[in-house]
C-alpha cells in the first residue's frame, strides 16, 4: 500500500497526524492507524526526535537578548541593590 509507506517516511520526517493528512489528502485517522500498525509512538510522544536525529549541518543562532542569571549573580545584583537602597534612606 502506498499512502502507508509515505506516511511511514512522513512520521520519519517528524511531522504530526493533521500535517501528513493534509499532505497525503486522506483523513487523520487514517495516519492513526498506519502510526499503530507500524507500532510507532503517537506524535505527541514522539516529538521531533526522528527530524532531530538527522544532523542538518545547520548551525544554532546565539540566544538573543537578556540570558539567565546565575543564582551567584543574582544573589550578588539582590545585595547590590540593597545597599543602594540603604544609602538612598540615609
Amino acid at each position: 500500500m502506498k499512502v502507508r509507506a509515505d506516511i511511514a517516511a512522513l512520521i520519519r520526517a517528524g511531522h504530526t497526524n493533521a500535517s501528513i493528512a493534509h499532505r497525503l489528502h486522506c483523513d487523520r485517522s487514517t495516519v492513526a492507524r498506519a502510526r499503530r500498525a507500524l507500532d510507532l509512538p503517537p506524535a505527541d510522544q514522539l516529538g521531533r526526535l526522528y527530524a532531530e536525529a538527522v544532523p542538518t549541518g545547520r548551525a544554532l543562532k546565539p540566544p538573543t537578548g537578556r540570558l539567565p542569571l546565575s543564582p551567584a549573580q543574582q544573589a550578588a545584583n539582590r545585595e547590590r541593590l540593597l545597599a543602594a537602597l540603604r544609602a538612598d534612606a540615609a
